[in-house]
């Protein structure tokens, strides 16, 4: 039995607001415009998202799928109320592991989650994933907001993002060609990229550090927060000109982590510590935290966020050809004989 004072709910009683919802898809639609393909058929705001597959350019071709997300830096991008290139955090950690296999990216779809949507908030998010896509070549084809009250604390949200590339079957890299004595290429990473900030912020909580503290030319709020470079053209220029025989995206577990994936049980990789310059921001965290160097390698990139792995003989080619993209690149060691491991000299 109803009360008297009882009134109708609505779904915005409840916390969720339909209106800011659709709002925030006419607010978009330029941003995904911009990133369009050809092959991009339909509009943003379908139940799904179509691509053409583009099978002319390919004899076998195989599609490349990565999924992933931005971890606890978006903690810090709440903290700092700048919400404009954790979008491009997102889509990097995509595009970058589907480049990896010599997959060319393209599409993207996103995921927002949050406990009350702002529009204005969103469409900031949303202009990073966007520039991210225009950067990497990938279409933003679609993606999920989703309003979820009681689950997130006022003013955060989490994202995740999609990716689908395409690789002709006999070319991609999947470390089978790497040898001894092939050279290691390092490509310097534009700072944590979106790794190790549960330990960030922890250095950051034993700190008596302001994120408005310079820190470089730069504060150490923005230093933490720059955005995950997008390797993608460069990788696919080097890709028409020189064979690449194995190619390491530089996440989780760092350089020890990650160059063991992609190497034959036979080989080992060893790299030159010294080989290149340790960012300013690394050797504040390392320094503050009183983190040792065996913890820091396996926590953070320590400035390489994509390592190439090329025969001797084209490693000069492949140098210049990164650094004319616009790249910084280090010589960092050279595979050995060995038991897929990596040592540190």
């Amino acid at each position: 039995m109803s009360h008297p004072n009882d009134r109708p709910l609505t779904y915005r009683d409840a916390g969720v607001d339909i209106k800011a919802g659709e709002s925030l898809v006419e607010r978009i639609k330029p941003l995904v415009q911009k990133t369009q393909r050809p092959e991009c058929l339909g509009n943003i705001g379908g139940f799904g998202g179509l691509f053409e597959l583009p099978i002319d350019r390919y004899r076998r071709p195989v599609l490349v799928s990565g999924t992933d997300g931005v971890g606890t830096k978006l903690k810090l991008a709440v903290i700092l109320d700048r919400h404009d290139t954790i979008g491009i955090d997102l889509v990097a950690m995509c595009v970058n592991d589907v480049l990896v296999l010599g997959a060319e990216p393209l599409y993207f779809l996103d995921y927002f989650a949050t406990g009350s949507l702002s529009p204005e908030h969103a469409q900031s998010v949303i202009a990073g994933i966007a520039s991210g896509c225009e950067t990497a070549g990938a279409a933003l084809i679609g993606g999920e907001t989703a309003e979820m009250p009681g689950m997130y604390s006022p003013g955060d949200y989490d994202l995740a993002g999609f990716c689908v590339g395409v690789v002709e079957k006999d070319q991609i890299i999947d470390g089978s060609h790497i040898r001894a004595g092939d050279q290691v290429l390092g490509l310097a990473s534009s700072g944590l990229h979106s790794n190790g900030y549960s330990l960030a912020r922890a250095v950051l909580e034993r700190s008596s550090a302001t994120l408005d503290q310079p820190i470089g030319e730069t504060t150490l709020g923005e230093a933490l927060l720059a955005p995950t470079r997008i390797y993608v053209r460069s990788i696919l220029a080097l890709l028409k000109a020189v064979p690449i025989h194995g190619i390491a995206h530089i996440t989780g577990g760092g350089l020890p982590g990650n160059i063991p994936r992609i190497l034959p049980d036979n080989c080992d990789c060893r790299i030159d510590a010294t080989a290149w310059p340790r960012p300013e921001i690394f050797q504040w965290l390392q320094s503050e935290g009183s983190i040792d160097d065996t913890e820091m390698l396996r926590t953070f990139n320590c400035g390489i966020g994509l390592v190439i792995i090329v025969s001797s003989d084209t490693a000069a080619q492949a140098h210049e050809m990164l650094k004319a993209s616009g790249e910084t690149v280090y010589r960092l060691g050279e595979v050995q004989a060995g038991g897929r491991g990596i040592v540190f000299d």
